[in-house]
């Protein structure tokens, strides 16, 4: 009951005149800004914390403009995946795999729509859970160590094997050079320079946005050059821009699996959004079952972005409830309330239950707006289609490397891209896998840095890698996922065998 008051008193807040305008400018910006590709949600939240502050804007106002720009962005990010295969931000990888095919397909319009409806639904849970579970799975985010985060990376590297399709080599070889491609810069713990051939501009490592734009956007834009040069046509927008009753009822199970999933992904601190997306894609894959996965199965389309958006709103829960960072965007919105000198933690439900529970009413006002925003405005995203090469291709050079620039100012981020863009185009016509490359290098940071942490606390006791009940539980499942579909598959052969003789 007093969470019931407590939440009425939040959209007490949030509808006002002034907070519901702010909602929706908010909503607008962000799905702009997740709709351009190497910007994604930390570049929105981060280029409007300022002007927030600047403007005089109240702490609620401010924390609610900056919300709803992250999860406007988390909408977005689905769009160009889907009608370009260059994914918005991290999040939206996953969504590519399958939205890409559908729109070449000429089912844009569907992909689009299933994404918006997903992603509501994954928001909504998320933002439900907060409401009611927020406290308890604060503590429960608590048990989650180094050491337990390292498992959990294993289990995320062991779910790859989803994703392997029929060319598991090459798969692995991709996951093994994004995992490479982690461990350039300076050692965190040593200081020692690793794999920068003796470059100042590598020192802190390859960053992320550059190695997306480089092995998505720019390999696609030599990939659309290609079949340009070809004489093909680019795809065009056709066919429906809804999703009939029979998608939308193949999608309800995956739908609210991925949103659950999503959620407890988003709540431990720094898991992220690409994790979520991943973990949804792959478990979905292996639990439908379908050999239309990759190549235009909206399934594809609806487990990462239930999922992306879920973790995204879980990602609230550690930031309100214990002050730490549930994903980077969260931690940029950290840097906001501390300009208000407001200090996230237990004390802000008690002290200041405006600003968190106005959020909470913000988040779910802001769901709807978007969906209400998205939903109508699906055939004119679906136009973008209809753009000749000869607009479209430079258009996406010039956006990438604003997107390459703004990271550190330098040309260097530029002729990087360009290479990795080169590199990419290679491995895409020798018919190797971005996904597990990206996925291998996202990842492979968050191992080595876990994995260190870990045995510097131990004093090097390799033991403490699955000493507690969570890392045995998360390395016990990495094992069986590597090994059930093996096991699985000879089972269901002698199955087939018996069958057979049984027959003779």
């Amino acid at each position: 009951m007093e969470t019931w008051n407590f939440l009425m008193q939040g959209f007490s807040v949030a509808l006002t005149p002034s907070n519901l305008l702010i909602a929706l400018i908010g909503c607008f910006i962000g799905t702009i800004v997740g709709l351009l590709p190497g910007l994604g949600p930390i570049n929105g939240v981060a280029i409007l914390m300022p002007l927030a502050f600047a403007l005089h804007l109240p702490a609620e106002s401010a924390l609610i403009l900056l919300a709803t720009v992250y999860i406007g962005c988390e909408y977005g990010g689905r769009i160009s995946s889907i009608l370009l295969n260059v994914p918005g931000d991290a999040g939206a990888i996953m969504t590519a795999l399958d939205g890409y095919p559908m729109a070449k397909q000429g089912r844009a319009g569907v992909a689009l729509s299933i994404s918006a409806v997903s992603s509501f639904v994954g928001s909504t849970i998320a933002i439900t859970g907060i409401i009611l579970f927020a406290p308890l799975l604060a503590s429960w985010s608590l048990a989650f160590g180094p050491a337990e985060y390292f498992a959990l990376m294993v289990f995320a590297l062991a779910c790859l094997g989803g994703m392997m399709g029929k060319n598991p080599v090459k798969s692995i070889m991709a996951a093994l050079i994004g995992l490479g491609m982690a461990t350039v810069g300076v050692d965190d713990n040593t200081g020692v320079y690793r794999f920068t051939f003796d470059s100042v501009h590598l020192s802190d490592g390859i960053q992320f946005v550059v190695v997306v734009i480089g092995l998505f956007s720019v390999s696609e834009i030599l990939l659309m050059l290609e079949s340009t040069s070809g004489g093909q046509k680019a795809v065009r927008a056709s066919g429906r821009m809804m999703f009939n009753l029979k998608e939308g009822a193949s999608c309800i199970a995956t739908t609210l699996r991925s949103s659950f999933l999503g959620f407890f992904v988003g709540v431990l601190p720094g898991a992220g959004a690409t994790i979520a997306s991943a973990m949804a894609y792959m478990s979905e894959k292996k639990i439908t079952g379908s050999e239309e996965f990759g190549k235009g199965d909206i399934r594809g389309v609806a487990a990462p972005e239930a999922a992306n958006n879920a973790s995204a709103c879980g990602s609230f829960i550690p930031m309100l409830t214990l002050g730490v960072p549930g994903s980077g965007t969260t931690a940029v919105m950290m840097g906001a309330l501390t300009l208000y000198n407001i200090t996230p933690g237990p004390a802000m439900f008690t002290e200041q239950p405006d600003i968190v529970w106005g959020l909470i009413a913000a988040l779910l006002i802001g769901n709807v707006m978007l969906l209400i925003m998205n939903l109508p405005l699906i055939n004119l995203f679906a136009r973008m289609l209809t753009i000749p090469m000869w607009i479209l291709v430079p258009a996406i050079a010039s956006i990438s490397a604003v997107g390459v620039y703004a990271v550190h100012s330098t040309t260097f981020d530029l002729l990087l891209m360009v290479g990795l863009g080169i590199f990419g185009y290679i491995l895409r016509k020798m018919d190797f896998p971005m996904s597990p490359l990206i996925l291998g290098f996202v990842l492979g940071e968050l191992l080595e840095q876990n994995l260190r942490r870990a045995l510097s606390i131990s004093n090097g006791d390799l033991h403490i890698l699955w000493g507690s009940a969570i890392s045995q539980v998360l390395l016990v499942l990495a094992v069986l996922v590597l090994v059930g579909p093996v096991i699985w598959k000879h089972w269901r052969r002698k199955q087939r065998r018996s069958l057979a003789q049984q027959g003779e």
